[in-house]
């Protein structure tokens, strides 16, 4: 009988343990972390206006541009510098390179994408991409996965794309 008992409770205990451990969704956690660095800096940065688009995107024209907007299969032509939320520079090509790709196209993060195409030539933008517009849940290295991410855009040119030549 108290052997018969201790395998019930055994049972018990492991059920419980089981149960405990799927009912955790260690997303939420990374969920949650992600949005509070987004909250953090939009609240240090609260003297800049932020448009919150629809996709989630956070965008702020610094600078209006004066010339062509680049739309689907235009070829866009910038410079950027990409930091995490708290201010730390993972990548730019300022002093570099100018990175030029097909706008739309899918060749570059949504929301970079997204940003560039409310931009005109000659415009510089602060764009504020949660994870879902950037590297997502799995992240690219050296960006960890849940990442929100900053950009300072400037648009330097944009090419007319093969249609519209």
């Amino acid at each position: 009988m108290i052997k018969r008992f201790a395998q019930t409770t055994v049972i018990a205990v492991l059920i419980i343990f089981l149960l405990t451990i799927t009912s955790c969704d260690p997303a939420r956690k990374y969920e949650k972390a992600e949005k509070e660095s987004i909250t953090n800096f939009l609240r240090q940065n609260d003297s800049i206006e932020f448009t919150h688009e629809t996709s989630g995107l956070y965008y702020h024209e610094v600078v209006a541009g004066t010339g062509r907007q680049p739309v689907q299969h235009d070829t866009a032509y910038v410079f950027y510098t990409g930091r995490y939320t708290n201010g730390t520079v993972f990548n730019t090509n300022v002093g570099g390179a100018i990175l030029n790709f097909p706008v739309g196209e899918g060749y570059l993060i949504s929301g970079f994408d997204e940003g560039v195409q409310y931009m005109k030539e000659g415009g510089k933008s602060t764009l504020l991409l949660p994870s879902n517009l950037a590297y997502g849940t799995q992240g690219s290295y050296p960006i960890p996965g849940y990442t929100a991410l900053v950009f300072d855009v400037q648009l330097i040119k944009v090419a007319p794309g093969p249609s519209k030549k």
